[in-house]
């Protein structure tokens, strides 16, 4: 069978791969002169290749349709991922979370070994463009790139979102589906930091670690999100892992609807922090209170954290009015952010949105509306939390668009 693949990012690569392996005549289409130029950026060059969970993880991880993806990831699971590359001559180890990467922690790895299996099957690439899917009679029947035509009995549209537009996501492959009848959901970033309403700028370039984020839908009332992790003030708001995964919750976002809570010490409840502020004010009550602050939060966060408390900082710890404490003791456990934007799509991990899930078979991801033409990876409107999660979604549904 004469397939070809529209995109050289991860979806496209695998699919090249497996349709290679199953004995189709294969032709990879990708723009820039190196496949998978996302791929060696992602985990920050260390390329959380998959996510080592059971199938009920996998999909509560995927917050995006996750559901739809029950059977190509039975099928093509983080194990399978995992196999794959390490017959392709790529030690992978386990870190925390479950998050599978290169032994060598370099995402090139990952890259070049994809890059020489697709050479070793014969697979012929080309650096072209697609413009168009061609069908007739309600089948796929060729692509019509900036050079050419190519005839085709099946495509495999993996061209990804619009995120990291530098590595070619141009959002070419969604007009390409719409032109044939496919609805595209709204796109809008995931995975991506956030700028607020408050001046973070103060404690910009500060990690937090083992700090408890919450998410409060205003409009609901509802909490959306609440995980312990990880996040880092930026002088525009906040980042950092925790924030990245709020964020593939969230919808709609305008000024006031999310409220991010922040609790910096979530191993004492109330009282417990209350008592140990009041034991290191009685040690050192002639101090300044952001000196005796300084035994609880980091430099950058102190002046934040008082300002929220409407204390002083300059004012003797031994003189603090007892309600002024308490205030200062609920900061601590409850920090408030306002989610003002999404920073801009090209500073996502990934796009929220895509072609839609009910046109799509999950059996072997082809169109219910263009026979032979089949979807993979981030166009699909799919999309999971941090942690190796997407990675693993572009490996399943290549497996299963190529099958």
């Amino acid at each position: 069978m004469r397939t070809v693949i529209i995109g050289g990012g991860a979806a496209g690569c695998y699919s090249a791969v497996f349709s290679a392996r199953k004995g189709d005549d294969v032709l990879l289409l990708e723009p820039n002169a190196k496949l998978g130029r996302k791929l060696a950026i992602t985990g920050k060059g260390r390329c959380n290749v998959t996510n080592r969970c059971s199938l009920e993880t996998f999909v509560k991880n995927v917050p995006r349709n996750g559901k739809f993806l029950y059977n190509a990831f039975s099928r093509f699971d983080a194990e399978s991922c995992m196999t794959f590359f390490e017959r392709l001559g790529v030690p992978l180890k386990t870190e925390r979370g479950n998050r599978v990467f290169p032994v060598s922690d370099k995402a090139s790895d990952i890259v070049d070994a994809l890059a020489a299996e697709i050479k070793r099957l014969g697979v012929e690439t080309a650096r072209e463009r697609a413009l168009e899917i061609t069908s007739e009679n309600g089948s796929v029947t060729g692509v019509r790139t900036n050079k050419r035509f190519i005839p085709a009995e099946k495509v495999i549209l993996a061209t990804g979102g619009l995120s990291y537009r530098a590595t070619g996501s141009t959002g070419n492959g969604y007009k390409m589906a719409e032109h044939l009848g496919h609805t595209v959901t709204e796109l809008r970033p995931s995975l991506v930091p956030l700028e607020t309403v408050e001046d973070c700028s103060a404690a910009a370039g500060l990690t937090v670690k083992n700090a408890v984020l919450t998410v409060t839908d205003e409009k609901t009332g509802k909490k959306i999100f609440s995980q312990l992790g990880e996040m880092t003030f930026e002088s525009y708001g906040v980042g950092g892992p925790l924030v990245l995964s709020a964020s593939s919750i969230m919808e709609e976002v305008y000024s006031g609807r999310y409220v991010i809570s922040l609790d910096f010490k979530p191993a004492l409840d109330e009282k417990k922090l209350d008592a140990r502020l009041q034991r290191e004010i009685a040690a050192d009550g002639k101090a300044e209170l952001s000196a005796v602050m300084r035994k609880l939060l980091p430099e950058k966060l102190i002046a934040p954290v008082l300002e929220q408390a409407k204390a002083d900082p300059h004012r003797k710890a031994a003189e603090l009015p007892a309600a002024v404490r308490k205030e200062a003791v609920r900061v601590l456990k409850g920090f408030k952010l306002t989610v003002k934007a999404y920073r801009p799509i090209n500073e996502a991990i990934i796009t929220c949105g895509g072609i839609s899930v009910s046109q799509i078979d999950p059996m072997d991801m082809q169109s219910k509306l263009i026979k032979n033409l089949h979807f993979a990876g981030e166009i699909i409107d799919v999309s999971g939390f941090t942690g190796g999660f997407n990675l693993q979604i572009a490996y399943c549904t290549a497996g299963a668009a190529s099958s």
